[in-house]
């Protein structure tokens, strides 16, 4: 009779059928007469799976041992070395058994794509468009420390050096991963340079940050847009195109609408405004997604939409707190210059947290 490895029925009954899976691909791939088309598609799947049913054997290996080792626990002679390696087998199966939790959490099919990062300011005139300057030296700085690539889209400044909108590709490895908890409402309280008195000012500025779609993603029905080309504004000088090379293009059936100036050339900002266009309808789609799965679990850290506010950023205390977890830091200078990792660790960190509980519910 065969031991359930797994307390929970239901992951035992999918570890089952994953290992079946497994073997099932294996012979798959032994099959001389399959097509190269399905040898790529079996062997991926199956490069999938390796870990998890390589960690799930071992599993059943180690609780197998275990029950051999109870048997001599009334052998006077053996029963020492049976007690000591029941303890250390005991150990490796509670570290398994989390392997096991964590190689079967749902992947995030957004993980290894780029992102459009968008800053607006929100409450506050120009304090709160100086905010959103410094947010986008904050993730700037992040940026260069890991070496990804980051291509203005569309820049509305003011004159005094703030932000009014601002939207960046950004390109690199594990992008989304890093910076997808980062959507939302940041506040700042501060004294502003402009405030005689030296009262204390709450601004704010919305983030979003939106993976990049491929066309397979989003289908997009080019009757279904207007597209209008304007003159690049800006704040003047040799800089500003004295062509209609920017473009606007509204989706009529939602009413998004995006528009790329950076580029002189119209071509190259109609790509980018397609691009851009299709994660925000990407982005609406997982939102709606996620609202109906919200219904029945609540798994999120924060809805990720931007107008929740997420995180504060209290400058005569030098503390940020991020609101989703109640984690605060008291590192403003260092992250304001690109130090993110240890407020995103933590937002991560509990993500994964609720998303065991909510497995081990299953």
């Amino acid at each position: 009779m065969q031991t359930n490895p797994v307390e929970n029925k239901n992951l035992f009954e999918k570890l089952e059928e994953l290992e079946r899976r497994f073997v099932e691909l294996e012979g798959a791939l032994g099959d001389p007469d399959i097509s190269a088309q399905q040898r790529i598609k079996c062997s991926k799947e199956r490069a999938e799976l390796e870990d998890v049913v390589s960690v799930y054997a071992r599993l059943k290996e180690v609780l197998e041992t275990a029950e051999e080792n109870r048997k001599l626990l009334d052998d006077s002679e053996l029963a020492p070395l049976a007690r000591e390696e029941l303890e250390e087998l005991s150990e490796e199966k509670s570290e398994l058994e989390e392997r096991l939790k964590k190689l079967l959490l749902p992947k995030d099919p957004n993980l290894g794509k780029n992102v459009f990062l968008e800053i607006r300011a929100g409450a506050g005139g120009d304090e709160a468009a100086l905010f959103a300057a410094d947010l986008l030296r904050m993730y700037s700085r992040y940026c260069e420390n890991h070496r990804w690539k980051v291509e203005t889209i569309t820049l509305n400044e003011t004159g005094i050096g703030g932000i009014k909108e601002l939207v960046v590709k950004i390109e690199g490895r594990d992008v989304y991963g890093k910076l997808r908890y980062e959507s939302g409402v940041h506040r700042v309280q501060r004294i502003p340079s402009t405030e005689a008195g030296g009262r204390i000012h709450t601004s704010t500025a919305t983030v979003a940050v939106l993976p990049e779609a491929d066309e397979v993603d989003v289908d997009v029905d080019e009757k279904e847009l207007k597209v209008d080309t304007f003159r690049s504004s800006g704040p003047g000088g040799q800089h500003v195109n004295k062509t209609d090379s920017a473009i606007r293009i509204t989706h009529l059936p939602t009413g998004i609408v995006v528009q790329c100036q950076d580029d002189r050339s119209q071509q190259k900002n109609r790509v980018h405004a397609m691009s851009m266009l299709r994660a925000k309808l990407y982005e609406m789609e997982e939102r709606k997604r996620a609202s109906e799965i919200s219904r029945t679990r609540k798994t999120q850290v924060g809805s990720g939409d931007r107008s929740e506010k997420i995180r504060t950023y209290n400058f005569p205390q030098g503390r940020i707190t991020d609101h989703r977890i109640g984690f605060t830091l008291h590192k403003m200078e260092s992250v304001l210059g690109g130090d993110l990792d240890p407020l995103l660790e933590p937002l991560a960190a509990h993500f994964q947290a609720e998303s065991l509980k909510n497995l081990s519910e299953v």
